[in-house]
This record gives C-alpha cells, sequence and structure tokens, in this order.
C-alpha cells in the first residue's frame, strides 16, 4: 500500500467522483479508476459505491479514508520534522486540549517561543480527554492539556498552575442569577445543558459527577455539548443552564449571561503531557524546555 495511493484514495473521497479527483491530481480517469480498483482488491473490500455520475464510501470505505487521513498527517509531519532539521529551528508543533483557561499560559510561552524562532508553527486541536489521549498515542500530537484527575500511567506529565472553577452559566434574568453560589439542589429541578465528556458512562473520572453525588441520574439534561461556545448560545436561546468551568464564555456588563459558581467550591486542575520516551523535533523540544522554565521544573 503506497502513500500515493493513500492520497489518491481521499482525493476521491473528497470530490466525490473519480473525474473530479482524477483533475485536482492532473491524472486521466481510467488510471486513478485502476488505482483505486488495485487499492480494493490489495485490501479484499470494496470501498466505494459507483454511480453513474458520483461515488460514495462503503462503511469499509468510511473506516479506511479515517485511517488513510491519520496515515498521511502521520507521513507529512514527519517529513515536516526532518526538514526543520536540515535549517535553524523550526517546523510544526501540535498541541490538543479542552477548552480552559490554561491555555492562556500556553499562548505566552508560544508568543516568546514566536520572537527568536519565527520559523515555528503552532497548531491546536480541540477535543475532550478521549479525543486528546487517542491522538497522542498516534502520534497526530505532540502534547495534550487534560483536566485532573486523568490517567497518566503511559505519560510524562507537568501539572500547570492554572485552575478551572466549576459553576453555572445562566440569562441574566433567570431565577438562579439572583443567588450567588449554585448549589446540588438548585440544580435538580432545571434543564441543564452539560458537556458529552461529563455525562460519558465509561468515565470513572467524573469530578461534577462526584461532586453531585448519588441524584447524579436525576437531573434533567436536554442538550449536550463540545463547544461551551455552543453552549451558550443555547443558554440565550433559554433552553437551559449550562454546566462548565469559568471565563470560557463572555459573561460581562454588556452580555445576558453570568456565571455562578458552584457550592462547595468545585475546582480542577491541569496537566499538559506527552508520551512516555517520546523523541521530539527540535522545535517540540524547544517548547517542553520553554515551558520546564516557565513552571521551574
Amino acid at each position: 500500500m503506497e502513500i500515493r495511493v493513500l492520497r489518491y484514495f481521499l482525493a476521491v473521497a473528497r470530490e466525490g467522483n473519480i473525474t473530479g479527483a482524477a483533475n485536482s491530481l492532473h491524472l486521466s480517469q481510467p488510471t486513478l479508476s485502476r488505482q483505486i480498483k488495485d487499492l480494493e482488491e490489495e485490501l479484499g473490500k470494496p470501498l466505494l459505491v459507483r454511480k453513474s455520475h458520483r461515488v460514495a464510501l462503503t462503511p469499509e470505505g468510511v473506516l479506511f479514508r479515517k485511517r488513510a487521513e491519520e496515515i498521511i498527517s502521520m507521513v507529512d509531519k514527519t517529513e515536516a520534522e526532518f526538514s526543520a532539521m536540515q535549517n535553524t529551528i523550526s517546523g510544526d508543533i501540535y498541541i490538543g486540549g479542552g477548552e480552559t483557561q490554561a491555555i492562556r499560559q500556553i499562548a505566552a510561552i508560544l508568543r516568546n517561543l514566536r520572537e527568536s524562532y519565527p520559523e515555528i508553527h503552532y497548531h491546536l486541536y480541540s477535543g475532550n480527554a478521549e479525543d486528546v489521549t487517542e491522538r497522542l498515542d498516534k502520534g497526530l500530537l505532540d502534547f495534550g492539556i487534560l483536566i485532573q484527575p486523568a490517567d497518566l500511567t503511559k505519560y510524562d506529565s507537568l501539572n500547570l498552575p492554572a485552575k478551572d472553577i466549576w459553576g453555572v452559566v445562566m440569562r441574566k434574568d433567570s431565577p438562579l442569577a439572583e443567588k450567588e453560589f449554585i448549589e446540588k439542589e438548585d440544580l435538580l429541578h432545571v434543564p441543564l445543558i452539560c458537556s458529552r465528556q461529563a455525562l460519558s458512562p465509561h468515565l470513572t473520572r467524573n469530578e461534577f459527577a462526584a461532586w453531585f453525588g448519588d441524584a447524579f441520574e436525576e437531573l434533567n439534561v436536554v442538550t449536550t455539548f463540545n463547544l461551551v461556545y455552543n453552549a451558550a448560545i443555547m443558554v440565550e436561546a433559554g433552553i437551559g443552564y449550562a454546566v462548565t468551568i469559568d471565563k470560557l464564555t463572555d459573561t460581562g456588563k454588556d452580555s445576558s449571561l453570568c456565571f455562578r459558581p458552584l457550592k462547595p467550591r468545585l475546582e480542577s486542575g491541569l496537566n499538559i503531557i506527552w508520551k512516555k520516551y517520546q523523541v521530539f523535533s527540535p522545535a517540540a523540544e524547544l517548547f517542553l524546555n520553554a515551558l520546564k522554565e516557565e513552571l521551574s521544573v
């Protein structure tokens, strides 16, 4: 299986037809068709459903596209790293994490590095802990930011000094906005908007569920979200109250929203992690050293 052919397949999946993909690749249509057919024969599975003027992916094709994208991403990342070794320190650093104020400290380090090493480029990936560790394990990320507590057995890590404060985002005209703090009983009979990760049944380290206790299953969760920005729009529309962390959405004086912390107070620490025995590119090694210096490790 050749990298070149993987790129051909991804072009077909992107264009939705052989002719368009051939044109984008500067190949003849018969040549591209033959390459894709050979790939299917090599895999022993059909990847495309061929129709008169377009193609669609089979279930095997959908899976193969995901794997091909991961392989191509790793190839491109590796080529960029080796290219960077031939010159002054340059290259790409890939960092993944959820929405958190800790990114401000990371941003300050990146800004300082940019002043001395302008040829380094940074790529941020947003996702929950499961997404981030999966991409880290596959080598698609150099570093990940996880909310504590997290399973760090497979990783080296540093503690970040920032703390995320849990609470509820709501409309300023809502009844709960009159309270200084939000307690457990306040949430039992109102519509809630929660992150999908906070509700994942397979997660054993769910701080909000642990804070809430035995009545957690009684909560009326009407909407789930992946990005707090979208959750804030749901709150503005009057759909419910968003359980989230502070300072991720606008709750200033000109906003229609406000934030109220939980009581008892619930805080989450943060770790930045990387794979054990990781061999870093010069750019990633430079970032890690700057991070350790900033944290005085």
